[in-house]
């Protein structure tokens, strides 16, 4: 196994990288007070989640790719597996690790993943790559791929559509960052692109607390 790229070894962002990453700064104490419980509501999400832990490699770290304030990084860890949350936004990492001592957190980038090739051993990334621009997907998840070992699977969560929904204002506070809705086949072909089998997908339409779109959650595997 390589040696993993260091903590908030960033790189160059681009520029729509670097607004996402200022607007979840912004809005990160915001995002845990409000949001730190939503699994509690959302039995489709945990049923897919707890799937996603019986089928890891046993004794390997599971990856939440876009971790926000670590409630899902710290779900998984309290089913029995060591768990990693890599964001984007410092601001982010430093609220998870102050609410969730027991799990890892790294900042980090989904195109530049802060990890060694094959560490973890599956991959949740929900509602992250939407904050990719296009030709984005698929380098990203290439790089989901590499930081994954063989038969691992990963979990990715979007937005159905082509819709790109712009935020000036979230919670009261002044962002600039871009929701990119993406159509099934879009998903599908770039997890195919980055070397992915695909072995279900599940299609949901939103809860009442939320925000009102349509939902697919694909589950895919590294080869063996």
């Amino acid at each position: 196994m390589t040696a993993r790229r260091g903590p908030g070894s960033l790189g160059h962002l681009s520029e729509e990288r670097e607004r996402t990453r200022r607007s979840y700064d912004t809005v990160a104490a915001e995002y845990q007070a409000r949001l730190a419980d939503e699994l509690t509501d959302k039995p489709v999400d945990r049923a897919l989640l707890a799937a996603l832990v019986e089928l890891a490699v046993p004794g390997a770290p599971v990856a939440d790719l876009g971790c926000g304030p670590g409630h899902v990084t710290d779900w998984l860890a309290g089913r029995g597996v060591p768990a990693v949350g890599i964001d984007l936004s410092p601001r982010m990492v430093a609220v998870a690790r102050r609410a969730y001592p027991g799990p890892e957190f790294r900042e980090g980038d989904l195109l530049r993943l802060p990890a060694a090739d094959g560490e973890f051993g599956a991959a949740v990334a929900l509602y992250s790559v939407i904050h990719l621009a296009p030709d984005e997907l698929r380098p990203a998840l290439a790089e989901a791929r590499r930081a994954l070992r063989p038969d691992a699977p990963l979990l990715v969560a979007v937005h159905l559509g082509t819709e790109v929904r712009h935020l000036d204002e979230w919670w009261g506070h002044q962002v600039d960052v871009d929701f990119r809705f993406l159509p099934a086949e879009t998903l599908l072909g770039a997890l195919d692109d980055a070397g992915f089998v695909v072995q279900a997908r599940l299609e949901r339409s939103s809860y009442p607390h939320e925000v009102e779109t349509r939902r697919l959650y694909v589950l895919a595997r590294t080869p063996s």
